[in-house]
């Protein structure tokens, strides 16, 4: 089958291999390279550097609306096209033009968590369950029918990264089934439907009166971004653990870390950092937090 593909981060890159074996790819579309690091140097995304890789055509506009760009996809003659993680919602003029329509690679058990970020959503509301779901694109956002679902249990301590390799192989996978042999659809219940919103960067901020769980599960979700942190001092590894009081405290320290109170509970800092600084492990914690607040008289350590 004629293809085009529409893909931008690491997600995306098993899909697009796969299916470079066994299809004609017309061409991959990713989105514009950006600066980031500290040198703000540009940085291509995952999805172009892999199509360079393969050797396929590529392209990278910085509008999928434009008359021409659209032009240039009519004639491509392409079967179909195939939506992973692009990143913007494709317009009807686009959607229209291959005969066989749009496919999407969602990763969730749709219609729960429509939207940018179903994988850190559904670990951060402490799901133990999710999926990758193939669906046909219509005008509304991750609405369309569905064709293949595939699920997969979220381990207790799992965090975004390993979750997202895992759906991004799952989905790779459906989409191949799809294409070789195209199941009926199935219409979403949309009075079902939940919504996974971007992640902005302030919800990394954690209220030490939530509960364990809830700053644990943002943990895991934010990682590697956000993270979370509590005033400047950013979280890099932590850990449920026994113990209750008022909720910021440092109840204890240890050599495997320093127990702070939650609302329900604890919370072990296994390593954490301070801005221009380097990561912190156990041993040194405590006299970081001495530093950002405890008394000379020994008062515990509030947290805010």
């Amino acid at each position: 089958m004629r293809l085009i593909f529409f893909g931008t981060p690491e997600f995306a890159v098993p899909t697009l291999e796969a299916l470079a074996l066994d299809h004609d790819i017309a061409l991959v579309v990713a989105q514009p390279g950006k600066p980031a690091g500290r040198g703000m140097k540009m940085h291509a995304p995952a999805v172009a550097v892999k199509a360079r890789q393969l050797g396929l055509p590529l392209a990278q506009p910085a509008k999928i609306r434009n008359p021409e760009f659209l032009e240039s996809i009519s004639a491509l003659q392409a079967d179909a096209g195939i939506v992973v993680a692009y990143g913007k919602i494709l317009p009807a003029s686009l959607l229209s033009i291959p005969p066989r329509g749009f496919l999407n690679v969602h990763a969730s058990i749709l219609p729960k968590y429509r939207g940018a970020a179903p994988i850190q959503r559904a670990i951060e509301h402490g799901e133990t369950t999710t999926g990758v779901t193939i669906m046909r694109i219509d005008e509304e956002v991750d609405h369309g029918p569905m064709l293949a679902v595939e699920t997969t249990e979220i381990g207790p301590d799992e965090r975004t990264p390993s979750l997202a390799a895992r759906l991004s192989r799952l989905g790779a996978e459906a989409l191949a089934g799809v294409l070789a042999s195209p199941p009926s659809e199935t219409p979403q219940d949309h009075a079902a439907a939940t919504y996974a919103p971007k992640i902005e960067k302030s919800e990394g901020a954690i209220r030490w009166t939530e509960t364990t769980a809830a700053i644990y599960n943002k943990f895991r979700a934010f990682d590697p971004w956000p993270g979370v942190f509590s005033g400047d001092l950013k979280l890099i590894d932590i850990a449920p653990a026994s113990g209750h009081g008022e909720p910021g405290t440092i109840l204890s320290t240890s050599s495997d870390g320093v127990i702070v109170a939650t609302g329900d509970g604890a919370l072990r800092l296994i390593t954490v950092q301070r801005p221009g600084k380097g990561p912190v492990s156990a041993e040194s914690i405590k006299s970081i937090l001495t530093v950002s607040g405890a008394s000379p008289s020994g008062s515990p350590v509030i947290l805010r």
